[in-house]
């Protein structure tokens, strides 16, 4: 588990929340390959974008939203697992691949939290992403919001 202790989030690219908690439930917004707010992938998967670029777009993307999550958690010791992630790939009429795109976001949540805070996940094929991005992830996870000494 990474011993991150504080982080501050991504910051919305419109009036949203980056995440929210509810009792120990928290929920990231969905998150584009952004670092600093300026967007590092964008194009179409299966065209513009390859399976190996999107994997890491991805990546990005999931980190993106577990660092939302723990900004409003009081850090990522506090992320405890991750229980369903949703990627969102803008891809190609021709392009089947979405679990081998999705595997980079996982591989992220693994390296970040552990095998052991893998969630079930759908990977969902579309059109269009926001800005043009090719990969957009949202986590829902269990946080620890109990009062540390």
């Amino acid at each position: 588990m990474s011993d991150i202790s504080f982080v501050r989030g991504p910051v919305p690219q419109g009036q949203y929340m980056a995440a929210t908690v509810h009792d120990s439930i928290a929920y990231s917004a969905g998150m584009t390959p952004r670092i600093d707010g300026v967007l590092q992938v964008s194009g179409v998967v299966g065209a513009a974008v390859d399976i190996a670029d999107a994997a890491t777009a991805a990546g990005m993307c999931a980190r993106n939203a577990l660092t939302a999550i723990a900004s409003v958690a009081g850090g990522m010791d506090r992320v405890e697992r991750c229980l369903r992630m949703t990627v969102y790939v803008a891809c190609a009429d021709n392009f089947f691949d979405l679990s081998a795109v999705a595997d980079g976001a996982s591989a992220v949540i693994a390296e970040i939290l552990g095998g052991e805070a893998l969630p079930v996940r759908a990977a969902i094929g579309v059109k269009n992403l926001p800005s043009g991005a090719p990969v957009e992830v949202d986590i829902t996870a269990v946080v620890d919001m109990k009062p540390h000494a």
